[in-house]
């Protein structure tokens, strides 16, 4: 085994127990920081398989937009010490259920993809054909990518606010 897969399989591992850690986690501020570390490994491994862009891309947007969002309304609220209540057992059922069957899904995709190694060459990549491509409609074009992002960007904002207007609890 090569060190750029030893490099890999522990930021593989890093990013996994991150991310069960930010799921699990009873503190709120804890599976923040879980969440960064996740989001951290991802551009880690990014920048390992040379997609310096992407890997921009989630250190600014993710790692350090999202996430910064979270921890300063955490911060700026009383909830820094409330810990979450554990979730009943019908609803761990149905999380796992459901990560099954997306898990079986991306798996079958994934299997049934005929991946195939691409001629041309990515030395002529500048940022205005970066950008070209991912507002391009048609064949290679990423808009719907980028308009699922602004999505999520706009679900984790209203999620922030959820979280810096909810009651404080009593004591």
């Amino acid at each position: 085994m090569g060190t750029s897969a030893l490099i890999f399989y522990i930021l593989s591992a890093v990013m996994i127990l991150s991310a069960i850690a930010a799921v699990t986690a009873r503190r709120i501020l804890r599976a923040a920081v879980y969440l960064l570390f996740a989001l951290g490994g991802t551009a880690a491994i990014y920048f390992m398989v040379d997609y310096y862009f992407l890997a921009a891309v989630q250190l600014i947007v993710y790692a350090g937009g999202i996430v910064v969002l979270i921890i300063f309304s955490i911060l700026l609220t009383t909830h820094i010490n409330e810990k979450l209540e554990l979730p009943r057992w019908s609803k761990i059922s149905a999380t796992f259920s459901l990560t099954a069957v997306g898990f079986a899904i991306t798996t079958y995709v994934l299997t049934a993809q005929s991946f195939t190694t691409g001629t041309g060459t990515f030395a002529d990549a500048t940022v205005g054909l970066i950008g070209e491509r991912m507002l391009a409609y048609g064949e290679g074009g990423y808009v719907l990518p980028f308009e699922v992002i602004s999505i999520l960007l706009l679900a984790a904002l209203v999620g922030a606010i959820v979280i810096a207007k909810r009651n404080p609890p009593a004591s």
